[in-house]
Order: C-alpha cells, then sequence, then structure tokens
C-alpha cells in the first residue's frame, strides 16, 4: 500500500490550485492597478501606494504560478487557451502587465523599467492574440454563441488598447523612435477600437435575442464599459502628446471625436449594468459568491474613474472632473469588498491545507 506524507498532501493541494488557476486571473491585476492609478490621479496618494504594493504581490504570484501551469499542465492551459469561453481571460496577462508598467512610471518614475514591460507586454500581445484567434477559428467543433461568447471577449480590446497607453507613455524613453512609438500606439489604439466595434455587436446580439441566465449575466459584461473606458483613456493620452509626433498634431480632431464617442457609450452602459446587477441578485436572489470574474467588474469601475479625469484633460472640460471626483470612492469601495471575496476564498483554502495536514499524517495508511 501507498503512504501519503503531511508535505505530500500540502502538494497535492498546491498543484490543484495551479492546474486550475483561471485564465482571467490577472484581472486582479488590472483591477487593483488601474484603482491605484485612478487613485493617484485624483490625489490619493496614501491609497495608491499600498494598493500598488499589494499589486506587485498579486502580479508576481499570478505569474509565477501561470508559469508553473505552463510547465506541469501545459495541456490545460492549452485547452483552456482553444476554448471560446476561457481563452479571452488570456488577455488580462496582457492588460495586467500593461497596467504594472504604467504603475511603475507613476508611483516610481523607473521609465526604464516600464518601456521594458511595454516591449515584453507587446509581444505577448502578438502571441496571444494569433494563438487564440487561430484556434477559435479554425477548430472544427464550435460552441454556440450562448455557450461560447461573454463580455470577456472584450479583454481583448482591453489589451490592445492596453498597450497604446503604457506605449505613448514611454514614448520618450526610445528618443531616437519616439514618432515609430507613438506610430505604433495609433495603430493599437485603432485596432482596440475595431474589436471593441465587432465583438460588442455580437455581445448585444446575443444579450437581446438570446436567453441569459441570471447567474452569468453579471460581473462579466461589466467590461462592455471597461472597454469603451481604456480607449477613452488610449485616445485621451495620445491627445495630450499630440504635439510629440507631426501625425498625431494632424489627427486631433478625429482623435477627440472618435475619444469621445467611446466614452459617451461607456457611460450609457453604466445603468444598464447597474439594472443587470438589481435583477440579477435582487429580484433573481443570485447569490453574491466571490469568484476572479469579480474583478473584471472593479477594473471598469477604477477604468471610467482615470479615463474621465483624462478625459476632461484633454478637451479642457472642466466640469467632467466631477465625475471621477465621486466614482473613485465607488471604484475603491467595490476594490474593498471584491478584496474582501478574494481572502475569504484564500483562507478557505489555507484551511482546507491544514485539514489535509490534520487528517494524512506520516506513516497513515491510505
Amino acid at each position: 500500500m501507498r503512504y501519503r506524507t503531511r508535505g505530500q498532501a500540502v502538494a497535492s493541494l498546491t498543484q490543484d490550485w495551479i492546474a486550475s488557476l483561471p485564465p482571467s486571473s490577472f484581472a486582479l491585476v488590472m483591477a487593483t492597478g488601474i484603482v491605484s492609478i485612478a487613485s493617484e490621479t485624483l490625489g490619493l496618494h496614501r491609497l495608491a501606494v499600498p494598493l500598488f504594493l499589494v499589486n506587485l504581490v498579486a502580479f508576481a504570484a499570478l505569474w509565477l504560478m501561470t508559469l508553473l501551469r505552463l510547465f506541469i499542465y501545459p495541456a490545460r492551459l492549452m485547452g483552456d487557451l482553444r476554448a471560446h469561453a476561457l481563452g479571452p481571460g488570456y488577455f488580462t496577462m496582457v492588460a495586467g502587465t500593461s497596467v504594472i508598467g504604467v504603475q511603475i512610471l507613476m508611483l516610481t518614475d523607473q521609465g526604464v523599467l516600464a518601456a521594458g514591460l511595454w516591449i515584453f507586454t507587446l509581444c505577448l500581445w502578438l502571441l496571444i492574440t494569433y494563438a487564440f484567434f487561430t484556434a477559435v477559428i479554425v477548430q472544427p467543433a464550435k460552441p454556440t454563441l450562448t455557450d461560447g461568447l461573454s463580455g470577456v471577449w472584450l479583454i481583448a480590446s482591453v489589451a490592445t488598447q492596453s498597450i497604446a497607453v503604457l506605449g505613448t507613455l514611454v514614448a520618450d524613453r526610445f528618443p531616437d523612435h519616439q514618432t515609430t512609438v507613438l506610430l505604433l500606439c495609433l495603430l493599437f489604439f485603432c485596432m482596440g477600437c475595431m474589436l471593441y466595434l465587432n465583438i460588442i455587436a455580437l455581445v448585444f446580439y446575443r444579450l437581446t435575442f438570446m436567453p441569459v441566465e441570471p447567474g452569468s449575466l453579471t460581473p462579466p459584461y461589466w467590461i462592455n464599459m471597461g472597454a469603451t473606458a481604456i480607449a477613452t483613456q488610449a485616445g485621451a493620452t495620445l491627445i495630450i502628446h499630440a504635439g510629440e509626433s507631426p501625425l498625431l498634431l494632424a489627427l486631433v480632431p478625429f482623435l477627440k471625436g472618435f475619444t469621445l464617442f467611446f466614452w459617451a457609450a461607456g457611460t450609457w452602459w453604466i445603468p444598464l449594468l447597474i439594472g443587470f446587477a438589481v435583477w440579477t441578485y435582487w429580484w433573481r436572489r443570485v447569490p453574491v459568491v466571490y469568484t476572479p470574474l469579480f474583478w473584471g467588474a472593479v477594473f471598469p469601475l477604477g477604468m471610467y474613474t482615470a479615463s474621465t479625469h483624462q478625459l476632461a484633460m484633454a478637451l479642457e472640460i472642466d466640469g467632467l472632473s466631477r465625475i471621477p471626483a465621486m466614482t473613485v470612492y465607488v471604484a475603491l469601495l467595490a476594490w474593498g469588498l471584491t478584496f474582501f471575496g478574494l481572502l475569504r476564498r484564500l483562507l478557505r483554502g489555507a484551511g482546507e491545507i491544514l485539514n489535509g495536514l490534520g487528517a494524512v499524517r506520516p506513516g497513515k495508511r491510505l
């Protein structure tokens, strides 16, 4: 008969965590990072710095678990990447890394490190984008729109826009190629807009003409607004830095109009998404249970706050600044509640490990 030690029991539980790591786990980094950035932008430095430190720990831990999953369970990782419902979650790795880069630039002024992260993120985007879309397009058996499509698909647009945001901010770190970097960021802004317009049409069709289960309606669909918010952030950042590129300067009228379009679209989504939440959790009595998808609802709140402030600066509309001054506290509250849910989940997992240690003793026959 085989025997199992305490160390083997702990290793088994840890491997289960790694094996079942959701592809969208980096939504935690996205949400924490953008709430920190919004706080810093609005003068809440004492909140921005602790959030930054928490995000660094989460970023390192998630990358470690992802790399371990790649080497220990490559088949499961690749299977998730090929899945219509799960694969888009890997774009959170791109967006999360970009957000960390913006935090580093804003809170530490380590421009070289931020520029290095931008190059890494660009390579990661190329890998995930063409691996995922090729896999889902060529596979012969495909799910229905109801089973395979949700707001999570819009993270592809979010990841693309995140490269435009970080790249615009670090373009001056490439003095010999600054205009080229800014051109690349403009292209990523346009590609992100293209992805949003393509995907949101399918998402809207799915919501309006196909059955929707209350448990699946929120929070994934909050990214409908989050994707427009980061498009606003990218466009506004390009407008502010337009003086660094003749092409951007010539396109300022286009950028202003298109950026305002996306901000208006995101603002339109907010009351509808609140209605979804009321219908789901109050009317249909769906229990509020923490899942990593809740970070996908926190990120849009922080992103809307940061992007509205950036848009107010780019368009020189002082009245817009009143909105982020209020929504930043909504984003902080949402982050705090979701983080509390995460801590409960982690404590429950620690309890499972302790129970495993108590139940499996050295020398005990299994």
